[in-house]
């Protein structure tokens, strides 16, 4: 990146503001990871069949997360993008786990004319829209048989043992695949941005 180019969501280097979260609790850094973040945790938590307020929560859940856990962060094993998505994903199969998503789902409908218009703005729609782009361009590079395990992990929710079973291949085929995967994934999705 040129060194008089401005941050911006699409070139920010987040490993760096982690970094910033993690030493200095600088929260002008974390603002920044929470506005570009948390949309796209929600996005991808509503995608996921989650009533918008669920989503909402657990998205606020992640971040809230990344800000306590920053010092565990190790750009050396992943990327930033990858890191927050999953602890996302932890966050949602720990609340599915305690039934917070089906506890809030059930709870009695407002009359919706009480109730706030939270629905993305276009800003949300068109960052998270580029977002889909960029990962399904980076999964459509991968390997037939790294796709696949990417796919049952991370969309199906399928553990590793699961997916050793139903592909009929060794667990260790399995992890050595998702570890290939998500390392060309991030070097796919860093040439992306």
């Amino acid at each position: 990146m040129p060194a008089d180019a401005e941050a911006t969501p699409d070139n920010e280097d987040w490993s760096h503001a982690i970094a910033a979260v993690a030493a200095h609790r600088d929260r002008a850094a974390f603002a920044r990871l929470f506005a570009h973040f948390a949309p796209l945790t929600k996005s991808l938590m509503r995608r996921s069949g989650l009533p918008e307020s669920t989503a909402d929560e657990l998205a606020q859940e992640t971040l809230l997360l990344v800000w306590r856990k920053a010092s565990l962060f190790d750009p050396a094993t992943a990327g930033a993008s990858a890191w927050i998505f999953t602890i996302a994903r932890n966050v949602r199969i720990s609340a599915h786990r305690r039934g917070l998503a089906g506890a809030l789902a059930e709870l009695p409908d407002v009359d919706a004319s009480f109730q706030p218009d939270d629905s993305p703005g276009p800003e949300t729609r068109v960052a998270t829209a580029q977002a889909g782009r960029r990962v399904r361009a980076a999964l459509a590079k991968l390997s037939d048989a790294q796709r696949r395990v990417l796919e049952l992990s991370f969309f199906e929710e399928k553990a590793h043992g699961d997916i050793a079973r139903i592909l009929q291949i060794p667990l260790g085929t399995v992890k050595s695949r998702a570890r290939l995967a998500m390392s060309r994934m991030r070097e796919l999705l860093d040439e992306f941005s």
